[in-house]
C-alpha cells in the first residue's frame, strides 16, 4: 500500500476538511505547489483567493477548497495543514450568491481599484473556481 498524506484544512471558524489524500496542489503567493509523500517540511503563504485541491482523497477521489489568505504547513510526517483566514469546501459553494457577490465587486465596464473590492472579488472568483463553476 502507498503512503498517504494526513491533510487538514481549517479556517478560524471550524475544521472544513481532515483525511488522507495522495497529493496536495495549492497556490502560494510564491507559486504554485504540489506536495506529495516525503515532501521536505515548509510554510508557505497561500495566495488571496485561489484554490486547494486534495488529490486521492478516499471518499470523493479529490477535495477542492476555496481559499483566501492564511498558511500551508507541510511537516515531517508527511502532515499538511492549510489554515486559512477563510475557506469554503466545494459542496458548500452558493454558486449563484458567489457570482452576485462577484458582479457586485466588479461593477461591469468599470476598473476595480479599491482592495476591499479586489478582495471581495478574489474570494467570489475562487469560490466559483472550486465548484466548478464560471462567472
Amino acid at each position: 500500500m502507498s503512503k498517504k498524506l494526513f491533510v487538514e484544512i481549517v479556517s478560524p471558524e471550524q475544521e472544513l476538511w481532515a483525511g488522507e489524500g495522495d497529493m496536495v496542489i495549492a497556490k502560494t503567493v510564491d507559486g504554485e505547489v504540489g506536495v506529495q509523500p516525503g515532501h521536505q517540511p515548509i510554510l508557505a503563504l497561500l495566495a488571496p483567493g485561489s484554490v486547494v485541491r486534495v488529490q486521492g482523497a478516499r471518499e470523493t477521489g479529490e477535495v477542492r477548497a476555496a481559499v483566501h489568505g492564511g498558511f500551508m504547513v507541510v511537516t515531517l510526517g508527511d502532515r499538511v495543514s492549510i489554515m486559512a483566514e477563510t475557506a469554503e469546501l466545494a459542496e458548500d459553494v452558493d454558486v449563484e450568491r458567489a457570482k452576485a457577490a462577484l458582479r457586485g465587486a466588479e461593477p461591469e465596464g468599470s476598473l476595480v481599484e479599491d482592495e476591499d473590492a479586489q478582495a471581495r472579488a478574489a474570494r467570489a472568483r475562487s469560490r466559483l473556481q472550486a465548484a466548478g463553476a464560471s462567472a
